[in-house]
């Protein structure tokens, strides 16, 4: 199920992004675009907009049958469950701290 975020009537691409890339990352990327018969420019808009709709869907969406939704509401009205070893865990530092 695609996001559509404000969609034009016109399909004329105006709007410009701009992106660097390593030597690799062009290499790999022009592989890719030829491998789908598409232009760089075809292959990273679709890949990107791919993930972008992947992303916020993710966030925002998942589909339960009426059982499991009674289930997730029952489990979301539970309090805590306290687990000491996350409780450790959490209280760690980080590698970067």
């Amino acid at each position: 199920m695609p996001i559509v975020v404000n969609e034009e009537k016109s399909t004329a691409r105006t709007a410009r992004l701009g992106l660097r890339a390593t030597p690799r990352q062009q290499m790999l990327i022009l592989r890719a675009a030829e491998a789908e018969n598409k232009n760089v420019t075809e292959f990273i808009l679709d890949s990107a907009c791919t993930a972008a709709e992947n992303t916020l869907l993710n966030q925002r969406l998942f589909l339960l049958n009426d059982k499991d939704w009674k289930r997730f509401q029952e489990t979301l009205e539970q309090p805590p469950k306290i687990v000491p070893g996350l409780q450790k865990l959490i209280k760690e530092k980080t590698p970067w701290e």
